[in-house]
């Protein structure tokens, strides 16, 4: 039935619709009916009951309703009281609405019915109208409603009254569209009315307006709020640029170029410049020439000459005889010339010399004494613990936010355990299982069979029993009490968890409503749902409607209680792995039954995946053990000094051709004939001695065992001590230990080979050494056994000084000791002061390593010594290694037989005779230097992209289920974590206090804590806030207010006793009906001191329901903290939300911009205020580490100096050092953004590594060129050339040591590691060791040699040697033998 032509009902004056007639169905409402009259004047009870519901606008007059048409206003009023009554201006706006369309007598000029039904009852009755409004009316009621707040949802009201509509039109097509929460019939809106009909025109109450029945508060009327400082968000400080570059970068490259530019032509210069300085030197040595026949024509002869000597591979050449004295010139007559001494470093090599012999000659003594202190060591074992606990490893026992955690969780219990779950379409192949197709492909997961599937799914996850008999409705978090309903988030719940009303053509329907309104699909826990819970992956069209029914994936999360009572966690882990089994189950099955892919993550999942992947790693670290104690053990043996003999494939070969010979028959049969025995072919090839007897396996594998025994006892100490071993200490230490102990090992080891090449029995002849004599021992001479053959009066240098074993292995500790003393010292003072560390993961790696380093060291230069004895003993005496016990028989050998081992391996020669010329050449070192200083100025500004933070998914096998949930996680989870302001230290009984916290009453202090956070909600670029905060205090207050008739009640009779839900309402009355002065917004006469506690102890135990929705006990009882007396409120939170963190520097922000709004919020109102979220404890770290990496590699740098500097007698040659290993650090952190590695507590872990490696590179090779001096002055003409060749003594002697023992032995290491599935290993270990250990070997082996020969300070020569020297300068009766002369200078002398 149509009445648009009606002319009576378009009369001013005239009813449309009155009274009601009846219901569609039992169920229903009821609906108006159709009538064309007058309207009527109420009776006085009617007129009052209108008045109190419509306003005093109604106070007279007829109107267009009866009384039980204002009782329905009435009740549906109060169900959407508690959501807007809040904004006077909303509220008002909306009554005036509804009692204008109801009530009004001009409802006929605005009204028009446009069909009708018949009701169950047989009458005629309302089914659609048009309700003509002014757009200016419209614009202004949805203005006013549209920032209204919701705290209990961290929502808005629009969300929950208007299906979160965008504007005026979407906000009425919504009131007026016919469901069962909502109109029982049809109103439409539109938006042009006929001549004969006038739309209602109210002038709509604005919220700014000054009139106390129209003004709200900021919270609900942004165009009031007072505004905040401006603030950048977290790191995004504006910083100076110039172009894409920072400024920073920028002048470090305009440096650098005018350096390059500067260098080369200062090169240009200093070559002319120094040309013709030595043009002139030249000239005054010639004078000097004629003056004196004692002065040869020789001069120093320097690296220029080194290319002259490469055929020669004898260590003979690098006689110690080499040395100047202090002040001397070539020039000076000898008499001049003296020894460059230093205290120090004498002393270090008498006392390794007499620890060295005291090892050697009594090896057992020393096996038993050191090895009964390690023993009591290792007993330590018997208090052994593992740090497992995330917060106790990676949170400083002092941190501000663990002790902020502590305080949440013992005022208002520990947060949820979540199980969550992402329920997608099965990938077409076109998109592939990767990060991207979940993020951009466009795959609807919702269909009717998935959905009669999934809810079968969750009827089965309900109905699961733990093997202890624990059920889902056992461990849940309910809000309402125990008997309450659990908070299951999914979209089951908008269908009640029953699909049986709906079918294949009506739940779609269904789905998008309630995605639009979820306040109209309530779940049995009584919270709206808001779709960005439970769909992810919303497309929108053209206009920005979402389209929810195309969403790729729909979540559900199951929130289960926790507990600080270890029995109520112990229940929830129980059903948490009954559900993880399920689960994993579920998704082998679930895409072949529905299409649907799972990813899923439990409370105990992250835990089990992470050990999980632990277990993996240490196979793969053990191997990578392995690989490296192999290369150990079959390398150590290579510079064996034997007399000439074959090699192992030599051997194979002559065996080979000699074998045919075994089927001939020989011609030769005289015996007379002298034959090479090598010639006569065997059965079986005759292998060199050296292969079974020159091995040094078995000491390879001691020297290992060393290390491992180092770990173990210096964790048997700390065990002692209490401090807990973790995970990082058990995977890294042994590689760390590893790397400084082996290098230790080969260099030792090396210096031996050298010793015995010089002093052994198969010692070279004067000849083969290249005429250099041989140096003596420091304390006594030892004259070899066969002196009885030798001539009284031969020189003592025409044959080589034989040197029993103990002499030589004394000798060996006497040259290497103080090199292993400094580097040692360095190292375990600069990983000690990690301990400075509050973090105590890193501190105690920091203690660990220290007392590894150290310990490792002591073992070496004792029981390693006592080791190599009785190795070099074995050896000498013909027995096989590994089987000492079996002893090869002796060969003939000629006594003038060549030694084919020089002391020098493979890489010693290449060193020798390519490397080191190369090096030292002075074009060389001028690309050398411009190289570094291009690595340097890259890092600097590539450190500047670092990023913080460490993703748990690299924690996780690179299989693990949870790396799908994460990848899920950040693709469709629309909503960031929760987060708490919790306030303390403020009194919120008294009006200050409570106007502090407050923001809905316009006494409340502008910048209080709901108004602030509020405020920062509105620029969530810099406060990472996303939704309207929580505010108890003021659902509290407001659940006082007399309006809302539902909330606060008491017994009439009896007032002083509360109204539970269930009582009648004819037995109740509102709290503060009849209050002098009554409840208002300027909170004057609201409850304080102990009335406040009196009602706040009620509020928070009255169910929040559809009729009361401010109640406290689901939305806020977990939000305060009452004293024990009950007298006042210790500490409450206001809740929020984060927006979606989708990277860890997204994580980060977020914690830094909470801590500066609490910050903010404690300066303004006085109250305490911190923040607190579930992640925070973890992110912590990041709020410290900059600083912390600052100060331990600072503390690093400096202890490098002062131990450098001292132990090498020279502050120029520390501070080169110094500064090597700072730019080997520096190094590492620049690839650190290029590779993907971020700073947190595991890498500043590996940059107290790299400090301490790099220290290892550096320091051998600076003693090594300090030793080798002859004391001339840096500024002496021939400085330069002096400085070249003690550098190249330096690399020959330990470059192969470093060489083999650190870096090969780690990039072996490293090239097993990167076999790991972890990719915690493969980025933080694989990818940072393997930068470190390349960084370290350049920085080490090619910038430090060419700084030093450049500008290190002046050497001291070995003790030994100067006596050698001058006994031999005075014997013969010249000057200096020129260094690294040829052999023809040398025989010409």
């Amino acid at each position: 039935m149509t009445q648009s032509g009606n002319k009576a009902s378009a009369a001013t004056g005239r009813c449309v619709m009155r009274d009601s007639c009846g219901k569609r169905g039992f169920f229903g409402k009821d609906l108006p009916c159709p009538y064309d009259g007058p309207p009527v004047e109420p009776g006085d009870s009617a007129r009052e009951l209108l008045v109190q519901v419509c306003g005093s606008e109604f106070a007279e007059g007829p109107t267009c309703c009866t009384t039980n048409q204002v009782e329905t206003l009435r009740d549906n009023f109060n169900q959407v009281e508690g959501l807007i009554s809040a904004c006077p201006a909303c509220r008002n706006n909306f009554r005036s609405f509804f009692c204008a369309f109801t009530c009004s007598p001009e409802q006929g000029s605005f009204v028009n019915i446009t069909s009708t039904q018949t009701t169950s009852s047989d009458q005629i009755a309302v089914k659609s109208v048009d309700f003509y409004a002014e757009e200016q009316f419209g614009e202004g009621f949805y203005d006013s409603c549209k920032n209204v707040q919701v705290g209990t949802t961290n929502g808005y009201a629009m969300e929950l009254i208007g299906g979160g509509a965008k504007n005026y039109r979407e906000f009425f097509k919504f009131l007026g569209d016919e469901k069962p929460i909502g109109s029982p019939f049809q109103i439409d809106f539109p938006s042009t009315a006929p001549p004969e009909l006038t739309p209602l025109n109210i002038a709509p109450r604005g919220c700014a307006d000054n009139d106390l029945t129209s003004r709200c508060t900021c919270i609900d009327c942004p165009s009031i709020c007072p505004a905040l400082p401006p603030i950048a968000a977290p790191n995004t400080e504006p910083t100076c640029h110039v172009g894409a570059f920072s400024c920073l970068s920028f002048i470090l490259v305009v440096g650098y170029a005018l350096a390059v530019l500067g260098f080369l032509v200062g090169y240009l210069i200093s070559t002319s410049i120094r040309k013709r300085r030595e043009r002139t030197y030249e000239r005054v040595a010639l004078s000097e020439d004629t003056a004196s026949p004692r002065i040869h024509t020789r001069g120093l002869v320097g690296q220029s000459s080194l290319s002259q000597y490469f055929d020669d591979d004898s260590l003979g050449t690098q006689s110690d005889s080499r040395h100047l004295g202090r002040g001397a010139t070539l020039l000076d007559p000898i008499e001049t010339v003296q020894p460059r001494q230093y205290p120090l470093n004498t002393f270090l090599r008498h006392g390794f010399y007499k620890l060295g012999l005291f090892a050697a000659s009594s090896p057992w003594l020393t096996f038993c004494l050191v090895f009964v202190v390690v023993g009591l060591l290792n007993v330590g074992w018997q208090k052994f613990e593992i740090e497992t606990d995330p917060v106790r490893l990676w949170v400083s026992p002092s941190s501000e936010s663990k002790l902020q955690k502590e305080y949440f969780d013992e005022n208002f219990g520990p947060f949820y355990r979540t199980e969550q779950i992402f329920v997608t379409a099965t990938p077409t192949t076109e998109y592939g299982m990767n990060n991207v197709s979940l993020a951009t492909s466009s795959n609807p997961v919702l269909t009717w069979d998935r959905l009669k599937y999934w809810f079968k799914v969750e009827e089965d996850i309900r109905s699961l029993r733990s093997p202890s008999g624990h059920r889902l409705s056992d461990v849940c978090f309910k809000p309402a009490g125990p008997r309450g309903a659990c908070v299951v988030q999914s979209i089951a719940a908008w269908y009640g968890n029953d699909l049986d009303d709906y079918d294949e053509d009506t739940w779609a329907e269904h789905l998008d409503d309630c995605a639009r309104s979820p306040v109209e699909c309530l779940p049995d826990f009584q919270q709206p749902l808001a779709p960005h819970y439970v769909l992810g992956g919303v497309p929108s069209d053209d206009t920005g409607r979402r389209r929810y029914l195309d969403a790729e994936a729909f979540v559900i999360t199951y929130v289960v209680s926790d507990s600080l009572d270890i029995d109520i966690q112990a229940k929830a882990m129980d059903w948490e792995q009954t559900l993880r089994t399920y689960l994993a189950d579920l998704s082998r099955r679930s895409s072949e039954e529905a299409g649907l892919h799972i990813a899923y993550s439990t409370g105990v999942s992250l835990e089990e995946e992470i050990n999980k992947s632990t277990n993996t790693d240490v196979k793969i670290v053990v191997l990578s053990y392995l690989a490296m104690f192999f290369y150990v053990s079959l390398t150590l043996g290579a510079g064996s000094v034997v007399r000439d003999e074959q090699g192992v494939f030599a051997s194979l070969a002559q065996w080979a051709r000699n074998f045919p010979g075994l089927f001939r028959r020989s011609s030769a049969t005289s015996s007379s004939l002298s034959v090479d025995s090598r010639t006569i072919p065997h059965f079986f090839p005759r292998l060199p001695r050296s292969l079974f007897t020159g091995s040094k396996f078995t000491l390879g594998l001691f020297g290992i065992a060393l290390v491992i025994l180092s770990v173990s006892s210096s964790v048997g100490f700390f065990s002692l001590m209490r401090v807990k071993v973790t995970l990082i200490i058990a995977e890294v230490i042994p590689f760390l230990v590893l790397a400084v102990g082996v290098d230790n090992v080969f260099i030792l080891v090396h210096e031996l080979d050298r010793q015995n090449f010089l002093h052994g029995p198969n010692a070279a002849t004067p000849a083969s050494q290249g005429g250099f004599t041989t140096p003596m021992s420091p304390t006594s001479h030892h004259r070899s056994p066969h002196d009885s053959s030798i001539r009284e009066d031969a020189d003592s240098a025409s044959m080589p000084q034989y040197l029993p074993a103990e002499e030589r292995v004394a000798r060996t500790l006497a040259k290497m000791g103080p090199s292993i003393l400094l580097s040692t010292i360095t190292e375990t003072v600069a990983f000690s002061l990690g301990a400075l560390v509050p973090m105590p993961a890193v501190r105690n790696f920091a203690l660990y390593a220290a007392g590894s380093v150290l310990l490792n060291a002591i073992l070496q230069v004792t029981v390693f010594i006592s080791a190599l004895l009785l190795d070099l003993k074995r050896y000498e005496a013909s027995r096989i290694d590994c089987f000492p016990c079996i002893r090869l028989p002796s060969r003939i050998a000629l006594l003038d037989g060549p030694v084919t081992g020089s002391g020098v391996g493979r890489i010693g020669r290449f060193i020798r005779r390519y490397y080191a010329p190369f090096l030292l050449n002075p074009l060389t070192k001028g690309v050398v230097m411009i190289t570094f200083a291009g690595v340097f100025v890259a890092s600097i500004i590539s450190m500047q992209h670092i990023q913080l933070g460490l993703d748990q998914r690299l924690a996780l096998p690179s299989d693990s289920y949870l790396v799908d949930y994460f990848d899920n996680l950040d693709a469709y989870l629309d909503i960031g974590p929760p987060v708490f302001f919790v306030s303390r230290n403020i009194d919120v009984t008294q009006r200050a206090g409570q106007q502090a916290l407050c923001g809905r009453f316009t006494t409340c202090q502008d910048f209080s804590i709901a108004n602030t956070l509020e405020a920062e909600r509105k620029r969530p670029e810099a406060s990472f806030i996303s939704e309207p905060s929580a505010s108890w205090i003021d659902d509290f207050l407001g659940w006082l207010d007399p309006g809302k008739e539902e909330c606060c009640r008491v017994r009439k009779r009896d007032p002083t006793v509360f109204c539970g839900p269930r009582d009648n309402a004819r037995l109740c009355q509102p709290c503060y009906l009849d209050k002098t002065p009554a409840w208002n917004i300027t909170m004057e006469g609201l409850p304080e001191n102990d009335e406040f506690m009196y009602y706040v102890k009620q509020w928070l135990v009255s169910p929040t329901t559809e009729e009361c929705p401010l109640a406290g006990k689901a939305s806020f009882g977990s939000a305060l903290s009452l004293a024990a007396d009950g007298t006042s409120v210790q500490a409450s939170h206001f809740r929020t939300f984060h927006a979606p963190l989708k990277s860890q520097q997204d994580f980060v922000n977020a914690f830094a911009a909470a801590h500066r709004v609490a910050d903010d919020i404690s300066r303004r109102t006085g109250a305490d205020v911190f923040p607190y979220s579930i992640f925070y404890v973890f992110f912590d770290q990041y709020a410290h580490v900059i600083a912390i990496t600052q100060e331990v590699l600072g503390l690093g740098l400096a202890s490098v100096l002062v131990v450098t500097a001292l132990l090498l007698g020279s502050w120029r040659s520390g501070s080169i050092v110094t500064g090597v290993v700072g730019l080997t650090v520096l190094t590492v952190m620049g690839v650190m953004p290029l590779w993907g590695i971020s700073l947190n507590a595991i890498s500043l872990v590996n940059l107290v590594i790299s400090l301490g490696i790099a220290v290892e590179f550096c320091a051998h090779v600076a003693r090594a060129f300090m030793s080798a001096g002859s004391g001339l002055p840096i500024d002496h003409p021939a400085g330069q050339k002096e400085r070249d060749e003690r550098m190249w003594t330096a690399l020959v002697d330990v470059g192969p040591s470093v060489l083999s023992g650190i870096t090969f032995t780690k990039l072996i290491g490293m090239s097993v590691l990167a076999l790991t599935r972890s990719k915690l290993l493969e980025i933080y270990y694989f990818r940072m060791w393997l930068t470190l250990i390349v960084s370290g070997a350049l920085h080490g082996l090619v910038l430090l040699p060419v700084v030093l020969s450049l500008a290190g300070g002046s050497g001291f020569p070995q003790q030994e040697a100067d006596e050698e020297w001058m006994s031999t300068a005075i014997r013969n009766d010249y000057d200096y033998a020129p260094f690294l002369a040829d052999d023809d200078s040398l025989a010409s002398d």
